[in-house]
């Protein structure tokens, strides 16, 4: 035999026990090998140290926080604050692995109410850097300082508050201090670490030094105040408040109105009990309220701050709590969705006009059955006797815009209306089913009030135009149309300026709001299929089929298991016919199996809808006249996102007098 081809002992030796057919045998690890291992998880880089100790200096009852950098946080990070202090008698057990002050029972992890609550913190990081705390608690004489590597306790002086110093962050596995950045990038981490808690806690002062220099400071301030620190004031001019109460939850901060959409999702914060998460349900409910209002791929900004019980919300499922998990995901997932769909529902047009109509806050509120009772989205909302019990003293209750009547004989005539066939690129979605809700007239299956025509879209038909009253120009908040350019845009003049808009883009999200509206007062009908649709499915899909079998009858879909591993689909959509019904039972099975709410029927109804209305807007290089013009301005006006068309372009844009002044170097 070549002895090329025979095993060495030093090759045996190589690949390790396990390949050489030996056995180990079971022993416990070494205290210091487990909080080497614990660290792992808890500490990746410096900014993961600074998250624990700022965590620790809040549950203390900090006011003001300080963070000292050397390196980037790599050879020097400390961490101060005046908060409570430690006990000398405690400050042994701090560093030790699972010692805690803030839970003693199975109860109170239940019912976590602080930042930090596992204990293990300090003593992971102990394993992996120098650390040294020096405290001061209320009342005593002086402050003491202790060595985590040697457990030296010895006297100190400092004011009440603790200080926690890391030094040289994994200097004992030169491994993970590999996989470090430069300085510069760990700087950043660790500034975006303080930033997701001085969002948080605007009632809290923090500081930030490197190399013995003053990077960022943010004073206590009220919220508004610290997110436009924080985030920059550029945020605050183009987002939009949200608020919503619903029973034990409530719902407040900002969202980005979609033109300050940005390409990477690096302005998104979102907040449970005042812990940063990135939660994918929320996420998900979020990215869903932008369905039709963002172009392109481009990503929403937002800072949103969630506030339940906390029996309710689960933070023991992830090594750095970055994750939890609700109790009621699909109330959760509903009503943020709604939350911030009633405050993109505004239009930029509320900010045109300085004296903007009190009802049009942007702010939501429920009153009634609590949120945990209360059914899912779609479903009808508890009245109240009143109709506004329940709201807080200056705080109008959330009243959506009127609907719209279908569109008049332009669009429909006497023997109705029938878009135009897109292309398969353009929608796989059949619009036989659909065409119907564009026809005026009861027998479409909408309401009797759709079957009026529209003031407005009958001026744009031909109908003598009803004059624009001088007097009421100026208060309009698009002003009155003075001219049309290349049958594209249409020039208005209000009391900022100079109003620019396009004229399709701007009817294409009137005609559309219009009939996600007619489409909303109507029940999702289903359609039996003569041969019932299988297909394979995995063990989940089944699993949520069994599971959701209610929900989805009421988006219209019967779906059912045929074996152990196949579905079928005896019944969809009615308005839907024409597309695939597989694609869609996958599509709203993962939804629902993923976030516990599904909203593919509705998106794939609205992309019917978009195409419609896209067909059945006014068409460039139609030549309209200054009452047609008026007409469409004030469409735009009553009719919520109107600031962008159905594909998420703009339909109009501002030019104040200061901007043309700066055209021309007026008054330089």
């Amino acid at each position: 035999m070549d002895d090329t081809l025979a095993p060495t002992a030093d090759s045996a030796t190589a690949q390790g026990p396990a390949a050489s057919g030996a056995r180990r045998a079971i022993r416990e690890l070494p205290d210091e090998l487990i909080s080497q291992i614990a660290a792992g998880e808890v500490v990746e880089r410096p900014s993961s140290v600074v998250r624990e100790l700022v965590d620790n200096a809040l549950d203390a009852g900090a006011s003001q926080i300080q963070l000292k950098l050397i390196a980037g946080g790599i050879r020097s990070l400390i961490v101060e604050d005046d908060g409570a202090g430690i006990p000398d008698g405690e400050l042994p057990l701090a560093i030790k692995r699972h010692a805690t002050s803030k839970i003693g029972t199975l109860d109170d992890l239940e019912a976590v109410a602080t930042m930090g609550f596992r204990g293990e913190a300090l003593a992971a990081v102990s394993s992996i850097a120098e650390l040294a705390i020096v405290s001061r608690f209320h009342g005593a004489a002086h402050a003491w300082r202790l060595e985590a590597r040697t457990g030296e306790l010895s006297p100190a002086a400092r004011a009440r508050g603790t200080s926690v110093e890391v030094r040289e962050l994994f200097f004992n596995t030169p491994a993970r201090r590999k996989f470090l950045k430069s300085e510069s990038t760990e700087l950043a981490h660790c500034l975006e670490a303080l930033r997701r808690h001085a969002l948080a806690r605007p009632d809290v002062g923090f500081a930030v030094w490197h190399e013995g220099k003053l990077v960022d400071q943010w004073r206590a301030a009220p919220l508004p105040q610290r997110i436009a620190e924080v985030l920059n004031e550029d945020f605050i001019a183009q987002s939009r408040e949200v608020l919503t109460e619903v029973g034990p939850m409530r719902i407040h901060g900002r969202v980005g109105l979609p033109e300050a959409a940005r390409s990477r999702a690096d302005m998104q914060y979102v907040y449970v009990n005042g812990r940063y998460v990135r939660d994918k349900l929320i996420a998900h409910a979020i990215r869903s309220a932008f369905d039709d209002v963002l172009h392109g791929h481009r990503q929403p900004t937002y800072v949103l701050f969630i506030d339940v019980q906390p029996e309710l919300v689960d933070v023991n499922v992830h090594p750095t709590k970055i994750e939890v998990r609700f109790r009621d995901g699909r109330e959760i997932h509903q009503q943020v969705r709604r939350a911030v769909v009633a405050a993109l529902a505004l239009s930029r047009t509320e900010d045109a006009t300085p004296e903007a109509a009190p009802a049009t806050s942007g702010r939501e509120r429920w009153s009634g059955t609590p949120a945990w009772e209360r059914p899912m989205d779609g479903a009808a909302a508890p009245e109240s006797s009143s109709g506004t019990a329940g709201t807080a003293p200056g705080l109008a209750a959330y009243e959506p815009p009127a609907p719209y009547h279908a569109p008049s004989a332009r669009f429909a005539g006497p023997e109705g209306w029938r878009a135009p066939i897109p292309t398969r690129a353009q929608t796989a979605l059949a619009l036989e089913q659909a065409e119907a809700l564009y026809a005026s007239g009861p027998s479409a299956g909408l309401p009797a009030a759709a079957g009026a025509p529209s003031a407005s879209l009958s001026m744009l038909a031909g109908a003598p135009p009803s004059p624009l009253p001088s007097s009421q120009a100026g208060e309009w908040p698009l002003g009155r149309a003075i001219a049309q350019i290349q049958g594209i845009y249409v020039l208005a003049e209000n009391a900022q300026g100079l109003v620019i808009v396009d004229m399709h883009a701007a009817h294409e999200r009137v005609v559309y709001e219009r009939l996600k509206t007619a489409l909303g007062e109507t029940r999702i009908d289903s359609q039996p299929l003569l041969i019932p649709v299988t297909f394979a499915a995995t063990p989940s899909e089944i699993a949520t089929a069994e599971a959701q079998a209610d929900t989805l009858r009421r988006l219209g879909l019967d779906i059912s298991p045929l074996s152990a591993k196949v579905l079928a689909v005896r019944e969809r959509p009615a308005l839907l016919s024409g597309g695939d019904v597989v694609e869609l039972a996958r599509g709203v099975l993962a939804e629902l199996a993923q976030f516990d709410a599904s909203h593919a029927i509705e998106r794939a109804q609205h992309e019917i809808l978009a195409t419609m209305a896209c067909h059945g807007a006014v068409r460039a290089n139609r030549q309209l006249t200054l009452d047609e013009m008026n007409a469409l301005l004030r469409d735009m006006e009553r009719t919520e996102r109107a600031d962008q068309c159905n594909h998420g372009r703009p339909t109009w844009r501002q030019l104040t007098v200061r901007d043309l002044d700066g055209l021309f170097l007026r008054g330089r």
